[in-house]
């Protein structure tokens, strides 16, 4: 790019913001974000300016959609994104996608975690790497419990090196991508995936971005270890056919171990005379071969079910209208008008 177009040309922002239980911390977010709807300017010289945000309520258990809405009232650039129930943080992510407008999309917590004057510095990083996705990825880890991150990269390792189909660096709520890219993505996508897998599969590569670590800010996590493990489970999934291959392999390694067990119980019976008890040999073999069964039935009963879900055409999310002014409050509010 010529400096005379990077003069002229001003790259948007969309930045789209999940909230489930953000009463306390959405707000803070926002204020921070205010500083950046004017041109501002990265440190390699790229104009870039956030446009709009773009609150995604996922329908949580506390008062965030008047937390919401006094926002948008406050900022002419907060959209609202309203769902009709919860979804899900991946779901609510993609709702917020598939509705911005500008050339960049920005996904950032609701928690305060990620800091929005490192947006520059993701930017920066895709122009450098001509990559349309770039991750923000914390120096020290992720702010979170000891037993969190270690759970997150054992999940991590097992994903990159066992089901990736391709190189790349993933699994950070704090991105940047191609608007195109994100749109797409957040339109197309089908339920029950996870969102950075449906990254991968419509981008070249990704790259990281090396950012310091905050804390976030104090408030309950809607994370609990279920909706962790429901993550993982999806992480899986949403993976094609690679876990079936891995059921293959631990179907055949277990057979092999049948084989190399029965020769050593053969060997020890005909030529050192050792009498094995055949209770022992049923009970291995039955502990074996019935867990590669079911652990194989288990994962094929998973795809059918996702399988089911898109047939029937269970929709990934649904964005309705403002609660405050929805077809309830809107009767309601006729009924009091002739009373």
């Amino acid at each position: 790019m010529s400096n005379q177009n990077r003069d002229q040309y001003i790259a948007t922002i969309s930045v789209v913001v999940p909230v489930y239980q953000g009463e306390v911390t959405i707000g803070q977010v926002v204020d921070e974000l205010a500083h950046y709807i004017q041109p501002s300017i990265s440190e390699t010289g790229l104009k870039y300016v956030v446009s709009e945000v773009l609150l995604v309520n996922d329908c949580g258990p506390d008062n965030s959609v008047s937390v919401i809405n006094q926002l948008a009232e406050k900022y002419e650039w907060v959209r609202p994104i309203w769902l009709s129930r919860n979804f899900g943080q991946h779901a609510a992510t993609l709702a917020g996608m598939s509705s911005s407008t500008s050339d960049w999309i920005v996904t950032l917590d609701e928690d305060g975690q990620h800091d929005p004057k490192e947006i520059a510095k993701l930017l920066d990083v895709a122009i450098e790497q001509n990559s349309q996705l770039v991750y923000g990825r914390f120096a020290a880890g992720a702010p979170h419990s000891k037993w969190r991150n270690v759970l997150s990269s054992a999940a991590k390792w097992f994903y990159t090196r066992l089901l990736s189909p391709q190189d790349g660096e993933f699994f950070s709520s704090f991105r940047l991508m191609s608007g195109e890219i994100g749109r797409s993505v957040g339109a197309y996508a089908g339920s029950g995936i996870y969102l950075d897998v449906a990254l991968t599969w419509v981008v070249d590569r990704s790259v990281t971005c090396q950012l310091k670590p905050r804390v976030e800010y104090a408030r309950r996590s809607g994370f609990t270890f279920r909706r962790l493990l429901s993550h993982f489970l999806r992480l899986v999934l949403s993976s094609g056919t690679r876990p079936l291959r891995l059921v293959s392999l631990i179907g055949f390694s277990s057979f092999i171990l049948g084989l190399f067990y029965a020769a050593y119980a053969l060997y020890g019976r005909f030529v050192n005379g050792n009498v094995v008890a055949g209770w022992t040999t049923v009970v291995i073999s039955i502990a074996i071969a019935s867990g590669a069964i079911l652990l194989s039935l288990g994962i094929l009963a998973e795809y059918l079910g996702v399988v089911v879900r898109n047939a029937i055409g269970r929709p990934l999310y649904l964005i309705r209208s403002n609660p405050r002014n929805d077809a309830i409050n809107r009767t309601r509010k006729s009924r009091q008008s002739d009373q």
